[in-house]
């Protein structure tokens, strides 16, 4: 395996030198920066998620340099999508947890936060996010090709590739581009078709239920048959067997943090409501005791890759290394976690004490460390990020608590440590995806790095100004912005100061967690699939039964790839199209679900549909441009 790591080529050659770091190409990723990450704020403060941005950047900026300004290099092209993915990742972390600041200001228990305050922690989170990753390239993006595949990595490279190459791989990618797209617009823009298939299996008290939304089959396809199922297991166990249980035995009781009687619960809203009041505290315990896990199974290999990394910028071997080699000096990374550490104790305008800053730096490469491990088993779009920041939350807070810094000053210091940490591991997994792209292109690292960083800084001071602006125009908390990230941390943060946090459910998740682990099964696949909704885990799962059925035992299944890739691409592309639109107002123009829908048959052949383009795609060979 060793061997065969060390043998990689990439697409350019380390001894090839092209066009990588220009003035256009970072001009061209900061206005991507700029619109995804202003879009993905507005989406993820109405619906709680996110569109992964890398791909639908790689499309754009393919389609801009390629297409409009007819410059050919694929490394400039992979450096606009690597620092126009900053922005949506920053937004992601930022708007899970930030928000429950203006919510306590609202209620009057707290002055509104202002725009440098918000600027200076998205800052701080992404910087770190970035810093943090470049010792653990190495270790987790080389020394673990093949073993982690990093989806959206792996298919961000195929879109750019195929571009490059043209012939049939091209209209491959386009074409599941094309699909997507459709799919994303009939469903989330003309609303005709729900976005998911749902059978209530009242025997159980559950429900079964799988996503139309191709993306989702796309990474499990890419993922592969043994992932999606590790996911599968942990989804069958929450809503399967967690969830009947607690609907069979609850009965009556009132359980925290439910206000209600169970069957009350259950009665009301479902199997949906059990799993929102009760099975996402288990899971965020699972996700947290499978982050611990993982991070002591990688300690050694962390600690050797950062001792190398020392011993080459001391001994001034990183100068005559490969291009394709070359990181960060190892003394500017530690300088700047340093530097930035101060700067989060010292700067007035944040919250956080002299521990905070270093509860900072020791969760945050904590969860930088998990974040990128789970992007590169699920893919960015299901890493579990507000998972690690309800971990980080419970223990933060009640170290606050412990310390006697109490009350609001207390919940303020502990939302505001964990919004830096959530932004560090939304920035760590993409910037982990960004390096697995630019690992299968021959992209230079440092370059990579830096470009990262340029996104970052953009990135923070727009998503300041855009948080001010829409809490401004519709409130955070309102029907228009739920903001259901941030809710949920606000009464986590609030639960643990008062004492009433359900610590007995997050334990159930931690142990089972233990289990999964001592059985010999990778802990964090069905920890995220015990913490998401059944729907995701059922529709990955669909795409990596596709995936086995279409090529089997056989490693070939480019063509099948490539299409999904496309899938990928589409879906994050209409989804941009459709917040825009939103954003502006335009989003009840083209809902046409007063005059049509179509129900569960529509969502049902949707999904028929959709495995037939993918098996069909699995079987075209790529062939070589004219």
């Amino acid at each position: 395996m060793e061997k065969e790591k060390e043998e990689f080529k990439p697409f350019v050659p380390a001894e090839k030198q092209m066009k990588e770091f220009s003035i256009t190409a970072v001009i061209v990723g900061v206005l991507l920066a700029v619109v995804f990450g202003a879009a993905n704020a507005y989406l993820g403060l109405r619906v709680g998620m996110t569109v992964s941005a890398s791909i639908p950047a790689a499309v754009v900026s393919m389609g801009i340099l390629r297409g409009l300004l007819r410059r050919n290099s694929i490394l400039e092209s992979n450096l606009v999508q690597t620092i126009g993915s900053a922005g949506e990742s920053l937004a992601a972390g930022a708007i899970f947890t930030l928000p429950a600041l203006f919510l306590w200001a609202e209620e009057g228990k707290a002055e509104t936060p202002d725009l440098f305050t918000i600027t200076a922690l998205a800052l701080c989170g992404g910087v770190l996010g970035v810093l943090f990753m470049v010792p653990l390239r190495k270790a987790l993006i080389v020394k673990e090709h093949g073993v982690l595949p990093y989806p959206e990595g792996t298919a961000c490279a195929d879109v750019l590739l195929a571009g490059e190459e043209g012939g049939s791989g091209a209209k491959t990618v386009f074409f599941g581009m094309g699909i997507a797209a459709l799919v994303k617009y009939i469903v989330d823009g003309m609303k005709v078709i729900p976005g998911a298939v749902m059978v209530p299996v009242n025997s159980l008290k559950t429900l079964f239920s799988v996503q139309v939304y191709p993306a989702l089959m796309g990474v499990g396809y890419i993922c592969g048959i043994r992932i999606a199922s590790y996911m599968f297991a942990g989804a069958v166990l929450g809503w399967f067997v967690l969830i009947p249980a607690i609907v069979s035995f609850g009965g009556e009781s009132i359980l925290y943090p439910g206000t209600v009687p169970i069957a009350t619960l259950y009665n009301e809203g479902g199997a949906s409501a059990i799993w929102s009041s009760y099975i996402r505290y288990i899971g965020a315990g699972a996700v947290a005791a499978g982050g611990m896990i993982s991070l002591v199974k990688t300690l050694p290999l962390l600690f050797s890759t950062f001792y190398e990394a020392v011993k080459a910028a001391r001994s001034g071997k990183e100068k005559s290394e490969k291009r394709t080699e070359r990181d960060l000096d190892i003394r500017v990374v530690i300088g700047g976690i340093v530097l930035f550490a101060l700067l989060i104790w010292l700067v007035p305008a944040l919250p956080i004490s002299f521990s905070g800053a270093w509860l900072v730096i020791l969760f945050g490469f904590f969860f930088a460390t998990v974040s990128s491990r789970m992007v590169g088993l699920v893919g960015s779009s299901n890493n579990p990020v507000s998972g690690m920041t309800i971990a980080t939350l419970l223990l933060v807070t009640a170290w606050l608590k412990a310390t006697n810094t109490i009350g609001m000053p207390g919940m303020i210091a502990a939302i505001s440590i964990a919004s830096v940490i959530c932004i560090v591991a939304a920035l760590a997994g993409d910037t982990s995806q960004d390096l697995k792209t630019g690992f299968l292109l021959g992209a230079t690292p440092r370059r990579q790095q830096i470009g990262e960083l340029i996104g970052v800084a953009v990135s923070a001071v727009t998503i300041g100004g855009v948080m001010m602006l829409l809490n401004h125009a519709w409130q955070f908390g309102s029907e228009a912005l739920a903001a259901p990230q941030a809710t949920l941390m606000k009464m986590i943060t609030e639960g643990v100061m008062e004492g009433n946090l359900p610590w007995t459910l997050i334990f159930i998740g931690v142990f089972i967690g233990v289990a999964v682990e001592i059985m010999g099964v990778p802990v964090l696949p069905v920890a995220i699939g015990l913490y998401l909704p059944f729907e995701l885990s059922a529709s990955i799962l669909v795409g990596g039964i596709l995936r086995y059925v279409s090529s089997g035992k056989k490693k070939d299944a480019e063509g099948g790839i490539l299409f999904c890739s496309g899938l990928i691409a589409g879906e994050g592309l209409m989804g941009i199209v459709l917040a825009l639109l939103a954003v502006f107002g335009k989003s009840d123009k083209i809902d046409l679900s007063h005059w049509m829908d179509t129900g569960i048959f529509g969502a049902a052949a949707l999904v028929f549909v959709l495995a037939a383009c993918i098996l069909i795609s699995a079987r075209e060979k790529k062939k070589p441009a004219d």
